[in-house]
């Protein structure tokens, strides 16, 4: 690419409606549907298109018999148009926040045992000082919660660094290792055992995490390590409503978070297995972009997770 000064956009004068364009074009694949979008004519999108290929030195999109197709670069240059645009959106919105005597918006991501234990305290302590503040909450697995915290959508996760080659622009701080325990319905005969050995249970009908789950593999590594076949009769989802209706119901036994078995076992929809499972999880931790500054009310938040986090690790 012709510019590598960093500044290179502030001579360059490029527009809001270049990145709107950019988007529209990646969405719809053609140049009249993407003008029509912006309410543009098919001219005037054609040489914004143009002016800013002229900018950038390179083709942004290949022109095909039907429609367009973005080249790497066009992919690029998509990439961070939706991330600028995401940042202006959210700016203009704590702006019409402030202005309304409000203290802004807040969008986190989480995993799902720091979603039962930490946040929710966390979030009250902040309600209580700030109950203005707008928190949006996200419970998803660590790579979709990556996703989104890199294309600019969520201020910060609460999750793990699964991949090290994405972890260049992230700042990552543990807050703790993730202990897993065995569940059953309350009054599971199992629950009556003393001594129970994993060789007890290695051949009970068993609830499982979806294959190429972490948690699956660690669950089967934990029987191979003991000698034992991991359980064959199982089902296999990851829907924890269908997981608890389906134990309540049945025999079945669950692996889960010891964090989140506790929730559960609280309202006694499950109760927690006599016997100590061989098996963590990998460490979860607060999660940042480098180049991110967080907000007021983000950083606010932040606080206050890592002060529960210091009374319930």
């Amino acid at each position: 690419m012709k510019n590598s000064d960093p500044n290179w956009f502030l001579r360059a004068r490029l527009k809001t409606r270049q990145l709107l364009l950019l988007i529209a074009l990646d969405d719809t694949r053609n140049i009249h549907r993407a003008s029509t979008e912006l309410n543009m004519t098919q001219p005037a999108a054609s040489k914004q298109l143009k002016d800013l290929e002229d900018m950038l030195g390179v083709s942004l999109f290949e022109r095909l018999p039907r429609g367009m197709r973005p080249t790497i670069y066009g992919e690029a240059m998509i990439r961070h148009a939706r991330m600028a645009l995401t940042a202006l959106s959210k700016a203009h919105e704590d702006i019409v926040a402030l202005k309304s005597g409000l203290a802004g918006q807040v969008d986190v991501g989480v995993i799902l045992s720091p979603g039962m234990a930490l946040l929710p305290p966390a979030i009250a302590r902040v309600k209580e000082e700030s109950p203005m503040l707008r928190i949006g909450v996200q419970v998803e697995s660590s790579n979709i919660l990556l996703s989104h915290l890199l294309h600019g959508e969520l201020d910060f996760l609460i999750a793990r660094i699964l991949d090290e080659e994405s972890s260049d622009n992230l700042h990552y701080e543990e807050l703790a290792d993730e202990p897993i325990c065995a569940v059953a319905r309350v009054g599971h005969p199992l629950h009556a055992r003393k001594n129970l050995a994993l060789s007890d249970i290695a051949n009970e009908a068993w609830i499982m995490a979806p294959k190429g789950s972490i948690l699956r593999a660690r669950c089967d590594r934990m029987f191979r390590e003991e000698g034992l076949a991991p359980p064959a009769n199982v089902v296999d989802t990851a829907a924890i409503l269908f997981i608890t209706s389906l134990l309540q119901q049945t025999d079945f036994l669950y692996a889960m978070p010891t964090e989140v078995a506790r929730y559960y076992t609280q309202a006694r929809l499950m109760d927690i297995l006599p016997i100590e499972l061989p098996c963590r999880m990998d460490g979860f931790g607060i999660i940042t972009r480098r180049d991110h500054l967080l907000s007021p009310g983000a950083t606010i938040l932040l606080d206050s997770i890592r002060d529960v986090a210091k009374m319930i690790y």
